[in-house]
């Protein structure tokens, strides 16, 4: 397979999603996966995966949405409950696009929409694929420098593309220099939306019971999740810590874990030819 950077044609629908609007860009054909993008500022479904989508789109359809509080989506997001909050509203959006069942495929924050998607509904998801997962451990350790860039970015003297570039470059990536200025520009751009400046959608906990619901490994549901899982994690992440993948894969029965040398937050972004191939083979049921 080769790495593809430029998107095919897309149908784009902005949706009303239990009362609320999403916005849905979809191609390909075959069996549904959907694309969960993370929580940095500025963040979207596309930018998050636009060197994935036109490989996997060549066996699937690919349903990339923003998820709620980012891109063209409404803004606000439930800080009591994030995760349950993005579950209940994707799948939400799997009853709005008729689909009983589909693929999750989730980065970061996605990825923690995705396993507490899968915990409460099993019987909605097919195969899962989940990159530096967010809420793995989070209650067992202080939060690393990335996130704690992540988290800050909001607050103190407010956004700057300077703030936003040093966390792009100096947490979510390997490699500095794999990171085109244009896509700074773009996520800066996004991060400023005076709607999501007055309400950022990852924020910290508020209170002990927030911040619990956001650890997985206190939920003994992942012992029993019966839902197929790839979990891909680059052994240099600094946002998310590379030992939340074997933490799931001892809690998890059906859990393969793949550790990605070299490689940062972004599995998908860094790695997108291991990536493509892994995730398109996994999702078949081919190892």
């Amino acid at each position: 397979m080769t790495t593809h950077t430029e998107l095919p044609s897309m149908r784009e629908s902005l949706l009303d999603v239990a009362g609320k609007k999403i916005f849905v860009a979809e191609t390909g054909d075959g069996p549904p996966v959907l694309l969960l993008h993370g929580g940095g500022p500025g963040a979207s479904g596309i930018s998050n995966y636009h060197r994935n989508i036109a490989e996997l789109a060549n066996e699937y359809r690919v349903i990339v949405p923003d998820l709620p509080g980012y891109g063209r989506s409404a803004k606000g997001v439930d800080g009591a409950d994030p995760f349950g909050y993005l579950a209940d509203a994707i799948r939400a959006l799997l009853d709005q696009l008729g689909l009983e069942k589909a693929h999750l495929v989730g980065n970061s924050y996605g990825g923690a929409c995705a396993l507490r998607l899968a915990l409460d509904t099993p019987d909605r998801v097919g195969r899962m694929v989940l990159m530096g997962p967010g809420g793995i451990g989070t209650t067992r350790a202080l939060p690393t420098p990335g996130l704690n860039s992540l988290l800050n970015y909001y607050s103190g003297d407010g956004p700057s593309r300077l703030k936003l570039e040093k966390f792009i470059r100096t947490y979510l990536v390997f490699n500095a220099a794999d990171v085109p200025d244009s896509l700074v520009d773009a996520r800066y751009a996004a991060s400023i939306d005076p709607e999501v400046v007055a309400a950022p959608p990852l924020r910290r906990p508020k209170s002990l019971r927030a911040l619990w619901k956001t650890d997985f490994t206190r939920d003994r549901r992942l012992a029993r999740l019966p839902v197929p899982t790839l979990v891909l994690w680059g052994a240099a992440d600094k946002v998310n810590r590379p030992s939340g993948g074997r933490m799931l894969a001892e809690r998890m029965p059906n859990c393969d874990l793949y550790e990605v040398a070299n490689t940062g937050h972004w599995v998908q972004f860094e790695r997108a030819e291991l990536f493509n191939r892994l995730c398109a083979d996994f999702l078949a049921g081919r190892r």
